[in-house]
């Protein structure tokens, strides 16, 4: 009984998350498209509400075409390697007290690892297809993976320090006596520098680099098509949400509402989630791509100093006060 309840559960979330991931990608046409001064997608529905069905069903009955010269095995193992791993990442995220598959003394560390796993499902797309762009797409995932982990890591040691866990529910429960309920507010600089990282880990605008459509036309997967080609996509929605959830859980209080409003707690959860997925698609719309050395540049003469400083600042707060 107890198995068939786990796997319950998992269905449950999996699903849950591939509903969200389908219609994040409509919300953030229609967001991109009114901030360009367009309606967006409108065919499908109304108000376009059903593109995403739609576009589901394209994807699965298109062609699957594999390159004549790719490595086959890595080529068919990439995209279920990075969604897989982004899946996995649910499981130990709380949306509200005891809201949770597994709850992990080392959940942080956990994320982390499944993150740095689906960078080697991009790296191994972009070997495996055996083409110049692809190849050039990975390497540049590769380095950037490395250089922003770095800054991702050293921006929650701060929290870390602050809540003295690993376990993101401890973490949520520490942020208690902060103000607001919150550590966004003794942990700003460390914010800061979690938020540029985030978007780099996600290969997001303006850190789009390994699928730079103007110099590599798709980057890491542009030898893919049909329903592998949206693995990839799955994956990096999934993303978002995992690395926004995070930002939720570890700077904004996770479930805890900063005000007595009688919200669910999976309500406030959910508020802090879509803003943050918000703030991914307004970056998107508005900033320009960063070019490469200026994409390292950032990472390692200005995000890691930052981390280091904010470590250094926690760590005398917590000696002075205690």
């Amino acid at each position: 009984m107890h198995l068939f309840w786990m796997i319950l559960q998992i269905v449950i979330l999996i699903t849950i998350a591939m509903l969200h991931v389908a219609y994040a990608t409509y919300f953030e046409r229609k967001i991109i498209g009114h901030m360009q001064v367009r309606m967006g997608p409108m065919r499908v529905g109304p108000h376009g509400l059903l593109q995403p069905i739609a576009d589901g069903i394209k994807s699965f009955f298109k062609e699957d075409i594999i390159p004549e010269c790719a490595d086959r095995p890595g080529f068919l193992a990439a995209p279920v390697i990075c969604l897989s791993a982004m899946i996995a990442s649910l499981a130990v995220l709380p949306f509200a007290a005891g809201w949770v598959l597994a709850d992990l003394n080392i959940g942080l560390l956990f994320i982390f690892a499944m993150s740095s796993l689906a960078s080697y499902g991009v790296i191994l797309a972009g070997w495996a297809s055996n083409s110049k762009y692809t190849f050039l797409g990975g390497m540049r995932s590769m380095a950037q993976v490395i250089s922003y982990e770095i800054s991702m890591g050293l921006s929650l040691v701060g929290v870390m320090m602050l809540a003295g866990s690993l376990n993101l529910s401890e973490i949520v429960a520490a942020q208690g006596d902060s103000f607001f309920g919150m550590y966004l507010f003794p942990q700003a600089i460390g914010f800061f520098v979690f938020v540029v990282a985030m978007l780099a880990e996600t290969n997001r605008v303006p850190f789009d680099l390994p699928e730079a459509e103007t110099e590599l036309v798709s980057g890491y997967c542009t030898e893919y098509s049909g329903f592998r080609y949206a693995l990839f996509f799955m994956a990096e929605y999934i993303g978002m949400m995992v690395m926004a959830s995070i930002g939720v859980i570890c700077f904004l209080g996770g479930w805890h509402g900063p005000f007595s409003i009688p919200f669910p707690p999976f309500f406030w959860f959910m508020i802090k989630l879509y803003a943050i997925m918000f703030f991914f698609m307004w970056i998107r719309s508005t900033l320009p791509r960063y070019r490469y050395d200026q994409l390292m540049e950032l990472g390692w003469k200005v995000m890691i100093p930052l981390a280091l400083f904010n470590i250094l600042l926690t760590g005398l707060f917590k000696t002075v006060v205690g």
